[in-house]
């Protein structure tokens, strides 16, 4: 019962009512929940609505809600947050080997799942919405103005580190005329793009950055510098100015967090995104330092709340051509994507779009695009 009150009282206190008619109030279908938020917080919630414990009125006003009130500091760290935040601390995480099972283990999930939760060219970061009406329109717009801000000119040599199912290869190949070497460790994903791109000038590679020689004229990674680490963001600029020649750009779409850490959200860490961990600002500029020059810092983040909207809405109204996923999993998913989405609307998380030059170098190319 002194769980119950702690767990009723904190959300009243937030303006969640339990039973309520609210778009943030929950419901509660078993009584252990209050126990297990107590004793693993952040994972035990999310664990607890796999499980079916809870649903919520509008699960992402929820989520959003807790946030905004800052829930999480209320409650004590749980153990296995704690063992997290040491192993991250001690253990890298994103070697080469843990790099391509991390990968493995949410895009190689299924093709049949992607495919019908994302736009038609499968590109699975932030649109660009400021002048679309629509997914594709908004992703669309997201892969030209990364375009323009590379100044992607014809035969140019172009490297996209975490390549997907080879979205930004195969625009950046049809619209600006330009030879991409895209990767991925994810064989899945390798497949797709391959077979999207055949007969343009790219090549698919199963790879990781740290296996590369080649020198290229633009750099880019959409959605990857999540999976770096932060033990590796060093080593992974250093890896990016062996890559790039002299007088080349470089830029960097990435999730980012508001506070530097080592660690991830337990529940993500397990469920979604293994190893993986959202760099901040400070810890991107730390390990850029010397070697590069930040030319300009673009924050979509509002743009992600709406796009993983359009994900959700995609995939609940395909939901019954994928039998083969069982109803845990949808709740999983559903967690997932409405609680990021929740995240970025409280401007918890962002989206950055960091453009780098190498420093020492006279480069009158850029300039800032939008």
């Amino acid at each position: 019962m002194q769980a119950e009150k702690f767990i009723r009282d904190t959300l009243e206190e937030a303006g969640v009512v339990i039973g309520g008619d609210g778009l943030a109030d929950i419901h509660v279908h078993d009584d252990r929940l209050y126990q297990r938020v107590v004793r693993d917080r952040e994972l035990g919630l999310g664990e607890a609505f796999q499980d079916g414990w809870w649903s919520a009125n509008q699960l992402d006003e929820f989520i959003a809600t807790v946030q905004e009130a800052n829930l999480r500091d209320v409650v004590r760290p749980s153990v296995a947050l704690l063992k997290l935040m040491a192993s991250s601390r001690f253990t890298n995480r994103q070697t080469v080997k843990r790099a391509q099972k991390n990968a493995s283990a949410h895009y190689d999930i299924g093709n049949d799942l992607y495919e019908r939760m994302l736009d038609k060219r499968m590109i699975y970061s932030c649109g660009y919405w400021r002048d679309a009406a629509d997914l594709d329109t908004a992703q669309e717009a997201k892969l030209d103005l990364i375009c323009r801000k590379l100044g992607l000119e014809r035969g140019m040599r172009v490297l996209d580190i975490g390549c997907g199912w080879g979205g930004f290869s195969q625009f950046a190949a049809e619209r600006y005329d330009v030879h991409v070497t895209g990767i991925s460790p994810a064989i899945e994903q390798v497949k797709v793009a391959r077979e999207r791109t055949a007969g343009l000038p790219v090549s698919i590679q199963q790879a990781d950055y740290r296996d590369l020689t080649s020198t290229f004229d633009r750099i880019v990674s959409v959605g990857m510098m999540e999976h770096v680490g932060p033990q590796n963001l060093g080593e992974f600029f250093e890896r990016c100015n062996a890559l790039l020649d002299d007088g080349g750009m470089m830029l960097h779409h990435t999730i980012g967090s508001n506070e530097s850490k080592t660690h991830s959200d337990p529940w993500f860490d397990k469920y979604i995104f293994p190893g993986g961990v959202l760099p901040s600002l400070g810890q991107i500029s730390q390990a850029a330092e010397d070697a590069w020059t930040i030319e300009d810092v673009h924050n979509i983040g509002p743009d992600y709340d709406r796009t993983l909207m359009e994900w959700h809405a995609n995939i609940t109204a395909r939901w019954d051509e994928l039998p083969h996923y069982d109803e845990r999993f949808r709740r999983t998913w559903d967690y997932y994507l409405l609680g990021s989405a929740a995240s970025f609307r409280v401007r918890v998380l962002q989206l950055w779009q960091v453009v780098f030059t190498k420093a020492r170098r006279r480069n009158p190319l850029y300039l800032t695009v939008r």
